[in-house]
């Protein structure tokens, strides 16, 4: 769908263009949009690569570690369904962090670790459930969990305590002072996110 709405702008944009007479323009648009976007994309590489580098080496050292443990109680909090020696705790911690730090990118893989531990949870969950031995309730397989669900909106919702990506763009296109977005951006994601929570906590209770 999204190729067919480029496809039909662009072409839009060409006939426009043909249409009033101003065909170089539009070819003069293209070739500066283009070289515009392979600039914006080598920027965007290297602060990627550096703060994906910055998250690899808090990994290795055991700082992403002992963050997770010191979210112990919020994790609790926010999956008290899942146990507390369950590996999806870190990889949740871990996009939670990354999301804080602004680094979407790097919260993207342990986003998917999460859900992937979580969907083999709520397997072992149906096993045990049809064994008699896990009292709680099951959903049916194709069905998002509870926890599920909060790590999903808790992701989206994304706490942001340094917008990086924001303050590259920014930077990009000229912005005298690309950091100004900082405190709006803090702001917006802690309502969001203290919005999400609270909704959460509601359906869960449902």
């Amino acid at each position: 769908m999204l190729n067919i709405i480029w496809a039909f702008m662009m072409l839009a944009g060409v006939l426009w263009g043909a249409f009033h007479g101003n065909l170089n323009a539009v070819t003069e648009g293209a070739i500066n949009s283009a070289k515009e976007a392979v600039m914006l994309c080598i920027t965007m590489l290297g602060i990627m690569s550096f703060w994906t580098g910055i998250m690899e080496i808090g990994q290795k050292s055991g700082l992403i570690e002992r963050l997770s443990q010191k979210m112990g109680p919020v994790l609790k909090f926010l999956f008290p369904g899942i146990p507390g020696n369950h590996p999806s705790l870190e990889y949740i911690s871990t996009n939670i962090i990354a999301n804080i730090l602004g680094l979407g990118w790097a919260a993207t893989p342990a986003g998917l670790k999460a859900m992937e531990s979580l969907k083999d949870l709520e397997k072992k969950r149906r096993e045990e459930s049809s064994k008699g031995v896990y009292k709680g309730r099951a959903v049916p397989e194709g069905t998002a969990s509870n926890e599920m669900c909060t790590f999903l909106i808790i992701n989206i919702s994304s706490l942001q305590l340094i917008p990086v990506t924001m303050i590259a763009y920014r930077s990009q296109y000229g912005s005298p002072n690309p950091t100004a977005v900082v405190g709006p951006a803090l702001a917006a994601t802690l309502i969001s996110t203290i919005v999400g929570v609270i909704f959460c906590k509601v359906m869960n209770r449902k």
